[in-house]
């Protein structure tokens, strides 16, 4: 019962009239729980960044006869086990509740729209909550990711840092020369979704195949700009691990515990690099999503 008042209260809760039906209106509207979400989610980020870490110390100290650095490792283990529990039964309620509220703000304000239109951007604005809830939390973890990884690398050897962010320098300018690129690409597609239900309406079946033939293009576009991206950042990245790793062996004299915990980081510090891009094309597409719905 308390659970379930606790969602009413939450589902209940508007957005202000006047208000733009834009990520920071929602953000304010739901700051308090959204807050307590992504502080859940950086806890776990940063004991997840930590494990490899602690288990290069507990490979070490087990060829050396001590289960010290095991146990520690152990019990980051069973601590970030609870909060990542926690973290996921709250956010799905949070953040159901703010699409709640969305939901109810954009049928209201867009009475007069066609029904295609309102019904199209119901279904975007789901996206901004989305982003929220996963693409915001994603990159601010990778953030922090990236930052224990450099610290880590340059703890093992300043080269190693500098060339992580070398690389992330040049995948982050990489990124800029494609955003116009995604932006126009992403009008395109919400454009001819928002005109699906009239199609769909006057029942003729090579209307209905030109509509989905147009959004198949778009899509086939978008995806080959992001082949050609990602097929780019994946060089970069795959040379950065390729370099740690001859650097890790042929310049430090380090243990394997340590050689373990480079690697590792250094794929870590790949994976959180990958999510930058991602996230950043996404805001691409969610920018145009809000300046179509409040219109």
């Amino acid at each position: 019962m308390y659970a379930y008042s606790f969602l009413q209260k939450a589902a209940d809760q508007m957005i202000p009239d006047g208000a733009g039906l834009t990520i920071g209106v929602l953000f304010r509207a739901f700051r308090l729980r959204i807050c307590l979400t992504w502080m859940l989610t950086l806890t776990e980020t940063t004991l997840t960044a930590l494990i490899p870490l602690f288990i290069g110390f507990a490979i070490d100290g087990l060829l050396s006869g001590t289960k010290v650095a095991l146990f520690h490792l152990a019990a980051i283990m069973a601590v970030l086990i609870i909060v990542a529990v926690t973290r996921r039964v709250y956010d799905t309620r949070v953040f159901g509740s703010v699409r709640v509220a969305l939901g109810k703000a954009q049928a209201s304000r867009g009475a007069e729209l066609p029904v295609s239109s309102l019904n199209a951007r119901l279904n975007m604005g789901r996206e901004l909550v989305g982003f929220l809830e996963e693409d915001l939390p994603i990159t601010m973890t990778s953030i922090l990711q990236l930052i224990v990884s450099v610290g880590v690398l340059y703890y093992f050897h300043p080269v190693l840092a500098l060339a992580s962010l070398v690389a992330l320098a040049t995948i982050l300018s990489i990124y800029t020369v494609f955003h116009r690129l995604f932006f126009r690409l992403n009008g395109r597609l919400n454009h001819q979704t928002e005109q699906q239900v009239k199609i769909l309406q006057k029942r003729a079946p090579s209307r209905i195949v030109q509509h989905l033939l147009r959004i198949r293009k778009v899509e086939v576009q978008i995806s080959d700009s992001e082949s050609i991206l990602y097929g780019v950042i994946y060089v970069i990245l795959l040379s950065l691990i390729i370099f740690n790793l001859w650097i890790a062996t042929s310049s430090l004299q380090i243990t394997s515990g340590t050689i373990f915990s480079i690697v590792t980081y250094s794929w870590e510090f790949i994976d959180a690099s990958l999510a930058l891009p991602m996230a950043l094309q996404n805001w691409s597409r969610l920018s145009e999503i809000t300046q179509r719905i409040v219109k």
